[in-house]
């Protein structure tokens, strides 16, 4: 039998599932502090908490019997995860149980947007009776642009379709089958930009992401457009937008989220007659709240009755003799795989990883979550980890092909990450470990390379010409830009060659662009690995 302990007010329709369940006892002790917690943990198999209660280190060293702790929700904060691993106890959450309710407030968001429905309401019960100056537009025949096509999105895009709403659809990882399939049309961020009539944020806030809507955006966007963001603080420039409004280029916005929350009183956004807001409201429903509960419910039985389970979000357990062998080139196989990610401009439809030497020998399951989750973490961000990366590749119809070969061109050990997409782009980027020197990447699509993958990374491809090397370097040094170390790789003389310089500071953009101006070259971007 079981014991699962609720520490957290958790609605009993939440947990029913594990009160049914004929192998399971479920206790329910709220408001326990963390002495009290410590000591009776130690007789539960399951800890199930929301937000109040803190798992601490000392509490999960307590819990001798605990296979698992569930959070009721989607954040971890209030978990030591790495403490978690370490005792071999699984972490698990509730990614999916706010989709619905998320996307219903993105839809009730625009259309009080498109009505003016609370300017309306509050001038209504001030005693005035004022049908002209709201007037609104209908949302049929409307085009909608949505940001990021995740699970929030997709469910946009489906109820938007039913208003009779034109869908263009942008996420670096939908690809045009996949979008088709949905009836929506792929499209660029400037593509939406130019062209929509309402737009809706779905994207996790990552450097990438951040101020993806701003000034050069508002500059071309589309006169009237209406923005919804329900997802991030911090993806929209708040200042920025509050500007395209006042000079008409934005005809109304929505927010549920702030970059800094709560936000300060004297915020535009709190007095702007022509932008709504709300105060993160978009998981906050009856419904959503029970959802989360049954999810992370049925994962705790399948953990405890040893069934597969998907929403773990801190490593799984694996052998010892495994792990020894593996770990060493965990950072290696992540940063293999952010580094292919940020070179690849296209959809992605397929990670090709290629494990050739001594690693043929083992199971490499473990490993290549961990490029897997390199390659989504550059456009995800945080909600990727290495359990849900492989569930989060199928969602997107990423396919994960690993061989294996037992030769490895000169190295104890290579990695190959390739990275195919929709277009039949191909971008290979092959790394091992060096004695003495850690982590390498060896090669660079067809070019031999010896680089570390850390900091910041500048490649440059460029035709191989007397002097460019020169001209690179003093532009940098003209931007303070300090070069830390420098490769260069060839093929054939005055063919196509690369240069990946590490720099000792982030790249601005200007300076990019100042590169990709110079002579014979033909492109320049930066890589930041972490």
């Amino acid at each position: 039998m079981f014991k699962v302990l609720v520490s957290d007010p958790i609605s009993d329709l939440g947990i029913q599932q594990l009160v049914d369940a004929s192998d399971v006892t479920v206790e329910k002790k709220t408001g326990l502090t963390e002495d009290e917690l410590i000591a009776i943990i130690g007789d539960y198999d399951a800890l199930l908490v929301r937000s109040q209660t803190r798992v601490t280190e000392r509490i999960m060293a307590a819990g001798t019997k605990l296979k698992v702790v569930g959070r009721a929700g989607v954040g971890v904060d209030n978990i030591d995860l790495e403490a978690a691993t370490k005792q071999g106890i699984i972490v698990i959450n509730a990614p999916d149980g706010n989709t619905i309710t998320t996307c219903e407030h993105t839809f009730a968001m625009m259309m009080a947007l498109a009505r003016h429905i609370p300017q309306a309401y509050a001038k209504t019960i001030g005693g005035t009776w004022d049908r002209k100056s709201f007037l609104g537009v209908e949302l049929r025949n409307k085009t909608l642009g949505v940001l990021g096509m995740g699970r929030i999105g997709s469910e946009v895009a489906k109820r938007a379709k039913a208003f009779g709403m034109n869908i263009l659809a942008y996420d670096p990882f939908l690809t045009q089958e996949r979008a088709e399939k949905m009836e929506v049309k792929l499209a660029t961020v400037d593509t939406i930009i130019r062209n929509a009539d309402f737009m809706t944020v779905h994207t996790p806030l990552t450097p990438e992401t951040h101020h993806m809507i701003s000034g050069p955006q508002f500059e071309v966007m589309k006169k009237g457009m209406r923005i919804v963001n329900c997802a991030r603080g911090g993806v929209i420039d708040e200042m920025a937008l509050v500007e395209a409004v006042d000079q008409g280029i934005v005809a109304g916005a929505a927010f549920d989220v702030f970059e800094s929350e709560p936000p300060e009183q004297d915020h535009p956004f709190l007095s702007h007659p022509k932008i709504i807001v709300t105060p993160h409201l978009g998981a906050s429903t009856i419904e959503a709240q029970e959802n989360v509960a049954i999810d992370v419910s049925e994962e705790v039985l399948h953990i405890l009755r040893n069934e597969p389970f998907k929403n773990a979000v801190n490593m799984p357990p694996v052998a010892p003799t495994v792990m020894n062998k593996l770990q060493p080139y965990f950072s290696l196989g992540e940063r293999l795989g952010s580094f292919a990610a940020q070179v690849t401009n296209q959809a992605i439809s397929e990670i090709h990883v290629d494990y050739a030497g001594d690693l043929s020998d083992v199971d490499t399951l473990p490993l290549t979550r961990y490029i897997v989750k390199g390659v989504l973490v550059h456009h995800l961000g945080s909600e990727v980890n290495i359990v849900n990366c492989m569930h989060l590749a199928k969602q997107r119809d990423i396919n994960v092909v690993v061989t294996q070969a037992s030769k490895s061109k000169g190295f104890t050990n290579l990695l190959t990450v390739t990275l195919k997409t929709q277009d039949h782009e191909e971008r290979l980027v092959a790394g091992t470990l060096l004695n003495g020197y850690g982590d390498r990447i060896v090669q660079l699509d067809k070019f031999p390379v010896d680089i570390a993958p850390e900091g910041h990374i500048i490649l440059i491809s460029h035709n191989d010409k007397p002097g460019i090397i020169g001209y690179v370097g003093t532009l940098l040094g003209q931007n303070d830009v300090n070069i830390a170390s420098m490769q260069v790789g060839r093929k054939i003389i005055g063919g196509s060659a690369i240069m990946i310089l590490t720099v000792d500071k982030a790249v601005h953009k200007d300076v990019l662009a100042q590169l990709i101006a110079l002579p014979e070259l033909n492109n320049a971007e930066e890589i930041v690995l972490t």
